[in-house]
């Protein structure tokens, strides 16, 4: 029995790994370089496109370098759900979440998912970011992006203000298998697609950084397993300078 979805995702993958392995190689090096001059990198997606910043953020395995940017009003256990929409659409939203929850800085590096790229509350966050000398990678959807118009005043999408762009080549809608009898697709790849492209860099950033010269990088223990509190807390104390978070 074939299932319809794993194929499209396997089939995505491949893609992926063929056609943005360059654009991750250069996340790699971008990120390396934040690492290695003690900037900050942070993260940013709204509503589902922000389980991506939750998926690198406080994570055994993960890199505990990745400082999220999140609003409240753009989770998904809001009430109504329908305000996470209003307010990815509102103008001027993301730049008062920017001011509020990041210091961007001249060498920073923002890691930004919208699929679309088209709502303003992600292109005034990367906006931001540019503006005070970060650098922005931008995980999108290029073909769905260049299919639409942008929501914010300046006419502007994501991809158009990033340094580099990880396309996850997904369909445009982002959900992706047709069923007999309706109209609308089902079961969306960017969650999915997106996650396997950010945890391949983070696996290239590490052994990047352990090859440098790095003996212990900030990488998080899990704190299920004896002693993994502790570790973590060393590590927290020597990179506490990268972390805005409170641990």
């Amino acid at each position: 029995m074939s299932f319809k979805y794993m194929d499209r995702i396997y089939q995505l993958l491949h893609t992926v790994e063929q056609e943005e392995a360059t654009h991750m190689h250069q996340a790699v090096d971008l990120l390396f370089d934040c690492v290695q001059r003690k900037g900050t990198i942070y993260t940013f997606g709204a509503s589902h496109a922000g389980i991506l910043s939750e998926e690198l953020y406080y994570r055994a395995g993960g890199l505990m370098l990745f400082n999220p940017i999140f609003g409240r009003e753009l989770m998904l256990d809001s009430s109504p759900i329908t305000l996470t929409s209003q307010m990815e659409r509102c103008p001027g939203y993301g730049t008062a979440l920017a001011q509020n929850k990041a210091d961007f800085q001249p060498g920073d590096v923002l890691i930004v998912h919208s699929v679309s790229g088209r709502n303003p509350v992600a292109i005034e966050i990367a906006a931001e970011a540019k503006d005070k000398g970060a650098a922005v990678i931008a995980v999108t959807n290029l073909s769905y992006s260049k299919s639409v118009i942008s929501r914010h005043p300046s006419g502007l999408r994501l991809f158009e203000l990033a340094d580099i762009i990880l396309d996850n080549h997904g369909d445009v809608g982002d959900a992706c298998v047709e069923i007999s009898g309706i109209q609308q697709k089902v079961s969306p790849t960017s969650t999915v697609v997106g996650a396997t492209m950010l945890n391949s860099i983070v696996a290239e950033l590490a052994q990047k950084l352990v090859d440098s010269g790095m003996k212990k990088p900030p990488i998080f223990y899990s704190a299920n397993l004896d002693g993994g509190d502790e570790l973590n807390q060393a590590l927290y104390q020597k990179y506490r300078d990268s972390i805005r978070y409170a641990f």
